[in-house]
């Protein structure tokens, strides 16, 4: 669980990444749980834009996919949320 200094200083680094995973259509499958573990385990900190064709709901997704990963949900804004996790070997973040 993150305290609210821990999530501004996330937000803060995360304004300036791009969203580079998406969720279509097919919604959340093993596959992506799979790519963004391993993102997750690379960079700690990953955006993910969920596209319209898709009919899901933001937060929900965002608690959903975070639960399967273990990982914190930092913010949802729009169609976007930003995930972190406290990677095993290669610390970015010190949290």
């Amino acid at each position: 669980m993150l305290t609210g200094k821990q999530r501004a200083m996330l937000r803060r680094e995360a304004n300036g990444i791009p969203a580079l995973y998406q969720i279509g259509k097919d919604g959340v499958t093993e596959n992506i749980i799979k790519q963004f573990d391993d993102a997750l385990e690379a960079n700690e900190l990953i955006k993910v834009h969920i596209l319209e064709n898709s009919l899901l709901d933001i937060r929900p997704t965002a608690d959903e996919v975070s639960k399967k990963l273990g990982a914190d949900t930092v913010q949802c804004i729009g169609s976007k949320f930003v995930l972190y996790r406290k990677s095993n070997d290669n610390q970015k973040y010190f949290i």
